[in-house]
């Protein structure tokens, strides 16, 4: 699969070279040898011309505001001679020339040679011709320049790229891909879809979370169809001039439909298809990027779409934005939702991109891809690139297992920043926060399987961390699950109460995610008594992580004021259940926590070990088997 460049034509490229050439002969002519535009005249001094004026040897002068022509008179026989000179302020000059009968008049305009009149007339059009004529040249050789401002700038790809990519490449959204694959069989069998009435899906709208392969699953299509294949990203249609982007939506189209039966791609359809109106809490508009729009619409559904088999693929992970003319059937058809990959999906995406490096004979992909849940294959084809670099770095040979540890380490965590020196007692502190974590998340079912501790500081902000991976994919999380988490998150702090009898800092990122874990369970799942089975919970995230319009409803005060304290009630029962478990499993703390002070990490069965004595407090395990009963 290649790409087509058509350069500039030879002709005109060279036409323009010799009109470019003829315009620097001629200026350079015109400035250091102005002789030959005209014969020179002599110049002479002021007073000079003032004395041959005293002697009665001028019979005519020409008098201008800049210089002076005079014409001696003849002696001899002898052609009379013509001079020049600069005038200065002198208003008696006329009075003298009358008197010695000097014939003066005001000063013609003045004449050029023959060369300088053939070269004032031609030159400049040549000039302009060959402005015209380079412009034409970068239209034509699909350059961004003046005159291609309303063409389309799509990327044509064609079959025969030996690098190209295919469905093989692509692993993790299995549904995306059979829904893709059915769009490139029409393509190559129209016949048996044509033969009972079938008609092809017009646009397949790709939606999806950043980086879980939209773009790659196009560029699998291109690689499928062995049809011509436009690529271009929806801000390449906005343009400064108004009018710019509709044109080139029209360009685009023409082009597909000379190539008929082929594919449009179009990356990022948020940048052009964003509603019109305002809607969707969108304040104002834009001409430009509505008219590109419409002009889309059109091309689309309508009388200018024609018959000629154009397929439109597009993708965003905006699709809340979008205005709904554009999502209806006869133009986008379908949207296919590209997800983040489940465990299976994961081990097959690691399977492609290990395929890559060369890998040591003990690496579990299984293992790896149990680990890292929520990643999407973009996180997946870094963290084997992550992985490759640190071997690389330590001289081996082979990626390990170990390197794989360490790179997911690294995209959770962040960078070790063991220049980040902390004093004995901030240490302490450290330590005892995270084996709190630990020591607490082993024991709530809901917290996850604690693989490692470290108090060895990562990443911008964390003084040292608690390691939890899952054991499965969850899809579905219980209310006690979810307040077995928030006791989990507030394991570190009750830790420093409990051993310190004081508080710190540390533990202000485990308080925001624990309290805004509390507010959803309320006011999103309705798992509270007192509120009932209410959302008031407004917006709804988007795949970008952020929420659209205001997230709660308009309640009263008194609703509001309930919120806050069921919110307040699920945050502090949490703490105290990690409270007391800390203190039913003070010695084992105080173990943990000396051990891991000698040696900064902990993981594996030693770990293992030691948190396997960890015991629930009896009113704890009481409640448990109520809640299992």
């Amino acid at each position: 699969m290649g790409v087509k460049n058509q350069a500039p034509g030879s002709r005109s490229r060279l036409i323009s070279n010799i009109l470019f050439i003829l315009s620097g002969i001629f200026l350079f002519v015109n400035l250091f040898f102005p002789q030959l535009f005209g014969k020179p005249i002599p110049q002479v001094p002021y007073s000079m011309f003032i004395d041959q004026v005293e002697d009665g040897n001028v019979a005519r002068a020409s008098v201008g505001q800049n210089e002076i022509i005079y014409e001696l008179k003849q002696v001899n026989q002898e052609e009379s001679q013509v001079l020049k000179t600069n005038p200065i302020f002198d208003l008696e000059l006329p009075k003298r020339l009358e008197e010695k009968g000097v014939e003066f008049a005001a000063a013609p305009p003045p004449k050029n040679g023959w060369l300088g009149n053939i070269l004032g007339w031609i030159i400049p059009p040549l000039i302009f011709v060959a402005i015209w004529q380079f412009f034409i040249s970068r239209s034509a050789g699909g350059a961004q320049g003046a005159l291609s401002l309303t063409k389309s700038r799509a990327k044509v790809y064609v079959d025969g790229d030996s690098t190209k990519v295919t469905f093989d490449d692509v692993a993790g959204v299995e549904e995306a891909k059979t829904e893709l694959t059915e769009i490139v069989d029409f393509l190559k069998t129209p016949e048996r879809y044509k033969a009972i009435g079938a008609r092809i899906p017009k646009g397949v709208l790709l939606v999806g979370p950043p980086g879980t392969g939209k773009t790659l699953m196009a560029k699998a299509v291109a690689g499928e169809a062995g049809v011509s294949f436009f690529s271009i990203s929806g801000s390449e249609f906005v343009e400064l001039f108004v009018g710019a982007g509709a044109a080139r939506v029209r360009d685009l189209f023409d082009q597909a439909k000379q190539k008929a039966p082929c594919i449009i791609f179009i990356d990022e359809l948020d940048a052009i298809g964003q509603s019109r109106g305002g809607g969707n809490g969108f304040v104002g508009g834009n001409d430009e990027r509505e008219q590109t729009l419409n002009q889309l619409l059109t091309e689309m559904d309508g009388f200018a779409a024609g018959d000629a088999t154009v397929i439109v693929l597009a993708a965003t992970n905006r699709p809340e934005v979008l205005d709904p003319a554009l999502l209806r059937p006869g133009r986008f058809d379908r949207q296919v939702l590209v997800d983040r990959p489940d465990l299976s999906g994961r081990k097959k995406i690691l399977e492609i991109y290990a395929a890559k490096v060369r890998l040591d004979v003990e690496v579990d992909l299984k293992q790896i891809a149990t680990r890292t849940p929520g990643f999407a294959g973009a996180d997946l084809a870094n963290l084997v690139n992550e992985a490759a670099l640190l071997a690389a770095r330590n001289n081996r040979e082979s990626v390990t297992q170990a390197d794989f540890n360490e790179a997911i380490e690294r995209v959770v965590a962040g960078l070790e920043k063991k220049s980040r020196v902390l004093n004995e007692k901030e240490k302490q502190i450290v330590a005892y926060h995270e084996v709190g974590h630990a020591l607490v998340g082993s024991l709530m079912p809901g917290g996850g399987k604690v693989a490692k501790i470290s108090i060895v500081p990562r990443g911008m902000a964390a003084l040292g961390y608690t390691l939890q991976m899952p054991t499965e994919d969850r899809f579905l999380m219980s209310e006690s699950e979810l307040k077995d988490q928030i006791a989990t998150m507030l394991g570190g702090r009750a830790a420093e109460e409990v051993v310190f009898n004081s508080i710190t800092t540390g533990a202000s990122n485990d308080l925001q995610r624990a309290t805004d874990l509390a507010e959803r369970m309320v006011t999103t799942y309705g798992m509270s008594e007192v509120l009932g089975p209410l959302a008031y919970e407004k917006g709804q995230q988007n795949f970008l992580g952020q929420g659209m319009g205001n997230p709660r409803r308009m309640v009263s005060d008194e609703t509001a004021k309930a919120i806050d304290q069921e919110v307040k009630d699920i945050v502090e029962t949490a703490h105290q259940q990690a409270l007391d478990i800390l203190s039913h499993n003070r010695d084992l703390l105080e173990q943990i926590a000396q051990e891991i002070l000698e040696v900064e990490v902990i993981e594996g069965e030693k770990l293992q070990s030691l948190l396997n004595q960890a015991e629930l407090p009896q009113q704890h395990t009481a409640e448990s088997e109520t809640v299992l009963a």
